[in-house]
């Protein structure tokens, strides 16, 4: 029998997440662009409605919120974890703020206390861009449990990677959940009847399959991680800017990222040696070209 898309791995592949997780319901999906997607049309996203997030990430997390003829505003980041700055996000809440979204950055997940007491107060969603930050924890709890939505990519690239795209959405609260499940098939309650406009962000069973044999060894994986972390920080702490975790964290690190003075010569030695390395990144947000007319200029953040 044919089964390609949505098929039994599918399911219990969201099953064996819930469980890795703690989350309640996790629904997976095509990418974690598409999860992003999928949870702003979940809280209903209007035009002209704002969401607030950061403007050092990868190009989806402001991209989904433009593309739903939303306002993305830009709060800056703390310099030593790159993750949003919590502080300043009050500050930029207006009648029109519906939504939070902060970045897990790198493997670890932002200030989330903070941000969901300014939710709270002001009765904002929020939304935890965990692409990079499958696995990690924020006072021992899995970062797929924050905040109201949460989403994780399996771009192969990421920590725990498929052969293709793919991406999970995580929520606690069943209202959402019933609610994604419909809009990842084209807003179907059944087969040819459609309740909502909604997208085919579907993920392939394959997919299902080879997260399913991967997610058996990503503990032990993510333990192999946080050693060489460690060990890179013990041996370079000394010579250039390393990166920061929170003591009530712990990062997945997707990437170890580096500061050092002369970028392009050390990018150089690294790659004679046969050390890969990448900018992350070059662009930040406010100030790519498809984002011009929100008026931000170098040095705002």
């Amino acid at each position: 029998k044919s089964n390609y898309i949505l098929g039994k791995e599918v399911e219990v592949l969201e099953k064996k997440l819930e469980n890795f997780t703690g989350a309640k319901y996790a629904i997976t999906c095509s990418s974690g662009t598409d999860a992003l997607l999928l949870a702003l049309m979940a809280m209903d996203l209007q035009p002209g409605d704002e969401v607030i997030t950061t403007p050092f990430t990868w190009i989806s997390t402001g991209e989904m919120i433009a593309l739903l003829k939303a306002k993305p505003v830009f709060v800056d980041i703390e310099p030593d974890t790159y993750n949003i700055n919590a502080n300043l996000i009050e500050k930029a809440i207006t009648k029109k703020t519906k939504i939070i979204m902060p970045v897990s950055l790198f493997g670890q997940p932002g200030d989330i206390d903070v941000i969901q007491s300014i939710a709270n107060k002001y009765k904002l969603k929020v939304i935890i861009d965990g692409a990079q930050s499958f696995g990690s924890t924020y006072k021992n709890k899995k970062d797929s449990n924050l905040g109201d939505i949460s989403i994780t990519s399996f771009y192969p690239s990421k920590p725990l990677g498929c052969y293709g795209d793919g991406g999970a959405i995580f929520t606690n609260t069943i209202n959402y959940a019933k609610k994604l499940k419909i809009l990842r098939i084209h807003g179907q309650t059944k087969r040819n009847y459609h309740k909502y406009i909604g997208i085919g962000g579907r993920l392939d069973t394959i997919q299902a399959a080879i997260l399913l044999s991967k997610l058996e060894y990503f503990s032990s994986e993510l333990i192999n991680r946080q050693k060489v972390a460690e060990y890179y920080s013990k041996n370079l702490s000394d010579i250039l800017k390393i990166p920061i975790v929170r003591k009530d964290r712990a990062s997945t690190w997707a990437q170890y990222t580096i500061r050092v003075k002369k970028r392009d010569t050390f990018q150089k030695i690294l790659k004679k040696k046969g050390i890969p390395t990448s900018v992350f990144y070059p662009v930040p947000l406010h100030l790519q070209e498809c984002f011009k007319y929100l008026n931000y200029k170098k040095g705002d953040f």
